[in-house]
């Protein structure tokens, strides 16, 4: 089975990539591999993408002491968390551990149980460390509650200054075959803000499978997540999303920002500064023009 939709297939032949691509797919599998199951068990921490009752996508971060996340069989994960809806829904997730530069990313149909719910596998598979910041954990901040979550629909001149400032964000697609989550990172900057109600983001060079883009090719919902790494604070977005190609090969992705929802200490969880990928490429600093 094509693990590629046509959405991503259709990039790849655009990018000129489809040979790669194709070499690459025997990586995505339905099953959870020991070493990805006892990976998956050490993480504090799971990004959940889904869609909300009313159809708009975000990502959300989970945490837990770690186990709160694991495989449950070979095909099977179970989480310690709020079910993202109360039937089955299609979810992407992806488990990234800063400290070691790994992730593990896995979707599927989600499904609540009396530990939270569960997420049968359909596709499961590991990304290089490339756009990875290293960063060291602390003891968690049990005394900090979560914040009242904000709600908005444009940035306000902080939460611009958040963005500015992020080096990574996780951002939440969808498609007729499914949900995904997945990664971004770069030096501070490489997320631009064009105004209060549109982001814009230059796509690196990556493992060629183009699911993020694929799936926007096909379905313009987005839900990008950024993490204040030393506070827990989240600000997760939900909006539509659309890729320019330029002929110069480079990519740029343009989010019309829609919903806002910034909740601070949403995570107790407490990093480092970060070590910086050796992958990031510089930013070029004029703002991308309105």
């Amino acid at each position: 089975m094509d693990p590629y939709n046509p959405g991503s297939r259709a990039v790849q032949d655009m990018v000129g990539v489809r040979d790669l691509a194709a070499h690459i797919a025997p990586s995505i599998t339905t099953g959870i591999r020991p070493v990805a199951a006892a990976f998956l068990e050490l993480q504090p921490m799971l990004v959940l993408a889904a869609a909300d009752e009313n159809g708009h996508v975000w990502s959300t971060l989970l945490t837990g002491t770690p186990g709160f996340a694991r495989a449950t069989g070979p095909h099977t994960i179970s989480v310690a968390a709020p079910p993202p809806a109360p039937g089955p829904a299609p979810v992407g997730t992806i488990a990234l551990d800063p400290r070691t530069r790994r992730r593990m990313r896995l979707n599927g149909i989600a499904r609540p149980s009396a530990r939270g719910f569960t997420v049968e596998a359909e596709q499961v598979f590991s990304n290089c460390p490339k756009y990875i910041q290293k960063r060291e954990l602390y003891a968690p901040d049990l005394t900090t509650p979560p914040g009242a979550p904000r709600h908005g629909t444009a940035l306000t001149p902080a939460q611009e200054g958040f963005v500015r400032a992020a080096d990574t964000f996780f951002i939440a697609t969808t498609a007729s075959d499914g949900t995904d989550a997945s990664h971004r990172g770069g030096f501070p900057g490489f997320v631009r803000v064009v105004s209060p109600t549109e982001l814009s983001w230059q796509d690196y060079p990556g493992n060629a499978m183009f699911l993020t883009l694929g799936n926007l090719e096909t379905d313009d919902r987005a839900g990008p997540l950024f993490l204040d790494w030393r506070t827990g604070t989240t600000l997760q977005l939900s909006g539509t999303a659309r890729t320019t190609y330029g002929e110069d090969g480079i990519r740029t992705t343009r989010l019309a920002v829609e919903r806002i929802v910034e909740t601070p200490s949403a995570s107790p969880l407490r990093w480092s500064d970060p070590e910086f990928s050796p992958a990031n490429p510089p930013v070029d600093p004029p703002q991308d023009p309105a």
